[in-house]
């Protein structure tokens, strides 16, 4: 019964050993919080993770959105009242209090933007309601921020009191910016010289590629006009996607498109000289690759490995799930390298033919590093094999 002393007895036996439980969870956690590590251990942690979030902010360049964020962090990084970031003309960001002081900070900063030199002057406010304008309530740390030789911009640190641990420390700040910001120019002058390497693919399938495909339909349009059709589209096809302005990635799926159409082109002008296989694991077809990574490979192989061939000669492309790996193999059974020559090339110490393979590998190694670069097996007279290994997870990349 409901009512009875047993039930009750046990009801109270079950509430007990239930809170127990809950407080003996509750020991652990706090347990398991102490065991993360001793105080030092946890301010070393939120220190490093302060940098990283700011570092975060400052990855586009010295710019006010960027530094506004990352403001923030630094100062609880510095433990100040308020901290600036300025460039050579302005106030970026303000975090903190005072920022009635805001108008006056590059004026004082003018000094350390001059000289380079870190400097310590005593902050007041300027509203006429401070009856005695000669009582500074702030000391600013003003430390300058470099980029090689020149100053860029400066940081400044705001308290009570400037010791000589918060002077150390803004400096240290500043140098630390300066570093971020030298990582930002590197990775937009990696960006320039990759666009630079497609536009220099561009280049040379312009001349070469046009101008053979450009006579290959003509050929048919008097004999075959419905082929000379079927090629005009295919042209336009293949140079919209070669030329086009936006992206530095595509998938492999897209870039064995172009492929298709520039071989067919190709087969317009050498006939069954020119035999295609392809092997393509349907799960690699998304994979994202550097944007004209695969069609110089196939390129190379019609022009310096079948056109100097007498007879017919055979391409096979294959594309494998290898893992957390795509690999794409492109193998044709021409008249082959030097692999001495072959390396000199790879390596940028002779210029000529072969520089789609130098492009494509440079920029590999860009992308993924240099255990990325193309694997290529060759011989005079024995054909090429060229291999392209890419991670089918890039966070980051967009097609």
């Amino acid at each position: 019964m409901p009512d009875s002393p047993l039930f009750t007895a046990a009801a109270i036996a079950v509430i007990v050993l239930a809170v127990a439980v809950v407080v003996g969870v509750g020991l652990k956690v706090i347990r398991s919080f102490r065991d993360l590590g001793t105080d030092a251990e946890r301010a070393t942690y939120n220190t490093l993770h302060a940098a990283s979030k700011a570092g975060q902010h400052l990855r586009a360049g010295l710019h006010p959105a960027g530094a506004a964020k990352a403001s923030k962090q630094l100062r609880a990084l510095l433990g100040c009242d308020a901290l600036a970031i300025t460039d050579t003309d302005a106030v970026l960001a303000w975090d903190g209090a005072a920022e009635e002081l805001r108008p006056s900070l590059m004026r004082l900063a003018e000094e350390v933007l001059t000289t380079g030199r870190t400097v310590v002057v005593a902050v007041g406010y300027p509203s006429a309601a401070k009856p005695d304008h000669g009582n500074h309530d702030f000391s600013a740390v003003i430390a300058p921020i470099r980029a090689g030789s020149r100053v860029v911009g400066s940081v400044a640190a705001l308290a009570p009191a400037a010791g000589a641990g918060l002077v150390r420390a803004t400096s240290e700040v500043a140098d630390w910016i300066a570093a971020q910001l030298e990582l930002a120019e590197l990775e937009s002058s990696r960006t320039l010289l990759m666009e630079a390497e497609v536009r220099a693919l561009r280049a040379q399938i312009s001349p070469h590629f046009i101008y053979n495909s450009l006579n290959a339909i003509a050929s048919f349009i008097n004999t075959d006009p419905a082929r000379a059709r079927e090629l005009v589209v295919e042209f336009a096809d293949f140079t919209r996607y070669s030329f086009r302005r936006h992206g530095d990635f595509t998938t492999v799926a897209e870039e064995l498109r172009c492929i298709d159409r520039y071989l067919l082109l190709e087969r317009a002008r050498f006939g069954e000289r020119v035999q295609v296989s392809l092997r393509i694991a349907p799960e690699v077809l998304s994979t994202v690759i550097p944007f004209l990574s695969l069609q110089p490979l196939v390129e190379n192989a019609v022009r310096h490995g079948l056109e100097a061939k007498e007879g017919p000669g055979h391409i096979t492309i294959c594309a494998n799930d290898s893992g957390a790996f795509a690999e794409v193999t492109i193998e044709d059974d021409g008249v082959g390298m030097d692999p001495e020559h072959l390396r000199s090339v790879l390596a940028g110490h002779t210029d000529g033919i072969h520089v789609g393979l130098r492009n494509v590998d440079a920029r590999l190694r860009q992308v993924y590093g240099d255990e990325h670069g193309l694997i290529i097996d060759t011989a005079p007279g024995e054909g090429t094999m060229i291999t392209m290994r890419v991670p089918k997870s890039q966070p980051g990349h967009d097609a």
